[in-house]
């Protein structure tokens, strides 16, 4: 939907990214690394959505900072908008693609019925900087979001055990959102 309403997917990408991760600033290259497009492509992209006034950059250093324009008349829209268009998944899944987050599913019954009121997610990260984020996308869709959080080492040391209660979810149905099992 985003791609027919804004001609390029590339850009839609990015808005996607931008507007899920409005207090953040990334890099072109970074951009381009988290939504898997070209840079020069990425680049091309953000000086047109810079022009629209929905976009906004800064230096430092070397490198060139973008960030969404909170301040445009058409933030709260398009951040409406996006939401809609991806969904509650796509939202998690664009918030934990510029998180350090190394995977993340949703699991529980959300996965068999997307009505419910709240959804089970498990991330594996060696942040908690996802907490942040996630209180919005809660207040965003009216959802209670149940975190697990799970640093990288812990995962693996548990994975490779055998621990029951990680054995458990990783055979359970899933939405996968990021990364390998």
């Amino acid at each position: 939907m985003l791609e027919k309403l804004f001609t390029s997917g590339i850009r839609a990408d990015i808005m996607s990214l931008l507007f899920n991760n409005p207090e953040e600033k990334f890099y072109v290259r970074e951009i381009a690394r988290l939504i898997s497009k070209n840079p020069s492509g990425v680049k091309r992209e953000l000086d047109k959505l810079k022009e629209m006034d929905l976009v906004i950059s800064e230096r430092k250093g070397n490198l060139k900072y973008f960030r969404v324009n909170q301040n445009s008349p058409l933030f709260p829209e398009l951040k409406g908008l996006i939401a809609k268009s991806l969904g509650l998944p796509g939202a998690l899944k664009s918030v934990l693609k510029a998180s350090d987050a190394k995977s993340a599913f949703i699991h529980g019954p959300y996965v068999n019925n997307t009505n419910l009121p709240s959804l089970d997610l498990f991330v594996v990260s060696d942040s908690d900087h996802i907490r942040k984020t996630l209180d919005d996308i809660e207040k965003r869709f009216g959802r209670e979001i149940r975190l697990t959080l799970m640093s990288h080492i812990d995962y693996k040391a548990k994975k490779k055990s055998g621990n029951r209660y990680l054995k458990k979810l990783l055979n359970a149905k899933k939405i996968l959102l990021l990364g390998r099992l």
